[in-house]
């Protein structure tokens, strides 16, 4: 009796042996995926979709179509001046050369189609119940934020630059009917390309923070264009010192300064603006981010 009773209050013992190693052998949690697995997975989900598809082909067609047009007026704008001495006037009071910044005329819209791609990479996860499998997969959820935020960064950059490239590339020959050049070369055309391509994926960036913060796409794009289109105005109308001091500070003004050759009257100095459009990204994302991580899906 008292054998078969050392025998039974023995048997467990393997027994809680082999659970112990089946914990320490499978019952370890796996690995989540790699940072270049979630990028590659935000790659393809962002090129499966038609409607960013359709976003970026639209960006590509405003910018080459309001370089042409701008190339077209401002050759209009040189004929009028060598006949008219008031016109002149007015050509010389611009300064610098007026086909410089014909590529880049059609930035403003460019700022709102791929801002407004920013905010709706994020809010339609939401909006769709997408989140929900997206952060099943990547439960940490930064690592999912920061894919997206590379991804429309670098493509917002990617499209800008090669769409003022090629609305420099259209306005070149109408230039030329006017006798004006336009050196797509020169390093003042290449600092224009590259300050406004960054300056767009930093729109981008703010507009994939503002999506995350709200999680509604109306009510991101309707804040980034407030931010970007109604605000400047409305400080430029509201009279009073503080709002005329304050407007150099809005993102959408920080453009002229960084491309400037010389320092615009009224606006901030060169590293003043860097700063400022580096904060209005950096203090939207990392909000964003900490809200993500703490809210419910």
């Amino acid at each position: 009796m008292s054998a078969m009773t050392t025998e039974s209050t023995a048997s467990p013992e393997p027994a809680s042996s082999s659970a112990g190693h089946s914990r320490g052998g499978h019952g370890k949690s796996l690995p989540g995926p790699t940072f270049l697995r979630v990028l590659n997975s935000e790659v393809i989900k962002f090129r499966s979709l038609l409607s960013t598809l359709i976003l970026l082909a639209a960006t590509a067609v405003v910018m080459v179509g309001f370089g042409a047009l701008s190339a077209w007026g401002t050759g209009q704008f040189a004929s009028a001046a060598s006949r008219d001495p008031q016109a002149a006037v007015r050509a010389a009071s611009q300064g610098g050369d007026l086909a410089i910044s014909v590529p880049t005329s059609g930035i403003a819209f460019a700022q709102l189609i791929l801002g407004s791609l920013g905010v709706l990479l994020m809010s339609s996860e939401f909006t769709t119940g997408m989140a929900r499998s997206t952060f099943a997969a990547v439960p940490k959820r930064l690592p999912a934020f920061t894919a997206k935020l590379v991804v429309v960064m670098v493509v917002s950059f990617a499209v800008t630059a090669i769409s003022t490239w090629a609305a420099g590339l259209v306005a070149v020959p109408i230039l030329d009917n006017y006798g004006l050049k336009l050196d797509l070369g020169s390093s003042e055309s290449v600092k224009l390309l590259l300050v406004n391509s960054i300056y767009v994926a930093a729109v981008a960036a703010i507009g994939m923070a503002l999506g995350t913060l709200l999680r509604n796409s109306a009510g991101g794009i309707m804040s980034l264009v407030g931010i970007f289109f109604v605000a400047p105005i409305a400080f430029q109308l509201i009279p009073g010192d503080f709002f005329k001091e304050a407007r150099k500070y809005l993102p959408g003004n920080t453009v002229e300064p960084l491309t400037a050759a010389q320092h615009v009257p009224d606006t901030l100095e060169t590293w003043q603006a860097a700063l400022v459009l580096g904060a209005w990204v950096v203090i939207p994302i990392l909000i964003a981010a900490v809200l993500l991580k703490r809210r419910d899906v």
